[in-house]
């Protein structure tokens, strides 16, 4: 009996840890972006025609996912653990992660993706 309860708490382990929000912060220098450039960014790209995004005027959108408290994610697109340099990345070429994703390649910048990640992770 007390076989199976370890076991079962052993399964149980790393689903328990999935939601917890001190487990998921970054510091707030985590990324090399300037925020304000990244908040003017997400304006320029219309990421708020898919996504609900928190500070941007007219960012709410509902074909995305909303983006509030993504500082605060485990994963990005379900696939990717919420790293800047993989939300960077998930921002530059979404279809080299995730094949079928419905996120359009917006082709855009090194220098914009690191500012918008800067300001993407200051929604906790």
């Amino acid at each position: 009996m007390t076989r199976k309860i370890l076991v079962c708490l052993a399964l149980l382990l790393p689903v328990v840890g999935c939601g917890s929000d001190e487990a998921n912060s970054l510091p707030d220098d985590s990324t090399a972006g300037d925020p304000a450039k990244g908040k003017a960014a997400i304006a320029d790209y219309g990421c708020g025609s898919c996504h609900a995004i928190p500070g941007v005027p007219g960012a709410n959108g509902r074909t995305g996912p909303s983006l509030e408290r993504i500082a605060k994610r485990t994963y990005l697109a379900g696939v990717l653990p919420n790293t800047p340099e993989d939300m960077a990345r998930w921002l530059r070429a979404p279809e080299t992660i995730d094949p079928l994703t419905a996120m359009p390649n917006m082709v855009v910048s090194a220098e914009d993706a690191r500012d918008i990640t800067a300001y993407l992770y200051t929604l906790k």
